[in-house]
């Protein structure tokens, strides 16, 4: 069969990514193939593309963590998926394509009520927010949790989580224009972040505790956030958007900078403050299938209401999809379909 992909030959550029026609071999006696109806956007193509990730593959790939679609073969050993199931999958890239095959572990079934671009827009985002809360952030009912990117596909979900354990979420965005957003979604504090970020951070506690932060912004965004930190308190850094600029290819004096003058946490000063970062990324949890699978049954019975989809385009619009998201004017996820 010949599926339709986006492939780039070697990262460091948008430009090298072209849309290709390629054969896709029978799936193995324990993987399912999918034919792809939709495919969600992450941070993380966006740093494999441009070669600032490190799980980049060398050479020749296919990017993408998270697609939604339609079983239409399956190996020998495949039990719990038949032909025309509608399933949501994550992958360590390879999802800018029209058909996948994927190990069975690695999908789960779209709820019935549920759309593919729905379908598309969870997993990735869902795995990110629901390990970083509980697994590493280990959330309690009556925390409080600080939430940046908070009307993004990670910081949408959180924020559901977060509230059905009966936690205080406080959300940061970049602008202003997404506060209704967050007020839709039942944040009970926002903030647009600024310069004045210390101080509207300490107004927006008014006095609680802060218990966790979900990271993922870097510099001294991420400085703050560890400063206010109670004792006790857990910052979970999944990410660092500051370092994903706007352009087709990375800026690297100005990303040398920037890493120059990264955050740096006394080891000793942790101990007397009684306090604790933890990281992760996601290619690290996609290692541990077990892991994974416990994960996901946990994450299917919260029962959560289908993703909020702010943007979506055509699958042959890839890259304006991944300009837009660049651009950090986005809300909730974005979606192409095929």
């Amino acid at each position: 069969m010949i599926r339709q992909s986006y492939r780039t030959h070697k990262a460091g550029s948008f430009k090298r990514l072209k849309l290709v026609e390629e054969e896709i071999l029978n799936p193995s006696e324990n993987e399912v193939q999918v034919a792809v109806k939709a495919v969600g956007l992450n941070f993380a193509d966006v740093f494999a593309i441009l070669g600032l990730y490190s799980a980049t593959p060398e050479g020749s790939f296919i990017p993408g963590l998270e697609y939604s679609g339609e079983i239409i073969a399956k190996g020998s050993k495949v039990k719990d998926f038949e032909i025309g199931d509608r399933v949501m999958g994550v992958t360590r890239f390879g999802a800018y394509t029209s058909h996948i095959n994927i190990d069975q572990a690695y999908v789960s079934k779209i709820p019935a009520n549920w759309t593919f671009e729905e379908g598309a827009s969870f997993l990735v985002q869902a795995l990110t927010a629901y390990y970083g809360l509980f697994h590493l952030g280990n959330l309690k009912k009556g925390d409080t949790v600080l939430i940046h990117s908070a009307a993004g596909g990670v910081g949408l979900l959180a924020n559901r989580m977060a509230q059905q354990y009966g936690a205080y979420t406080i959300g940061t965005v970049g602008s202003a224009a997404k506060i209704d957003l967050l007020k839709k979604e039942g944040y009970q504090k926002y903030i647009v972040r600024s310069s004045k970020f210390k101080h509207d951070l300490e107004e927006a506690l008014v006095g609680r505790e802060l218990n966790v932060v979900m990271e993922c912004i870097g510099g001294k965004i991420f400085e703050i956030g560890y400063e206010f930190l109670a004792p006790q308190g857990r910052m979970v850094n999944y990410g660092s958007a500051r370092y994903g600029g706007t352009g087709n290819s990375p800026n690297w004096p100005k990303l040398v900078w920037q890493y120059l003058t990264r955050p740096k946490i006394d080891p000793q000063k942790m101990i007397e403050t009684n306090k604790a970062i933890l990281g992760f990324n996601l290619i690290w949890l996609y290692e541990k299938k077990d892991l994974m699978k416990q994960i996901l049954a946990e994450l299917e019975n919260l029962n959560m209401e289908a993703p909020y989809i702010g943007h979506q385009f055509e699958f042959s619009q890839m890259h304006e999809a991944l300009k837009l998201f660049q651009s950090g004017k986005t809300t909730g996820k974005v979606v192409l379909t095929l």
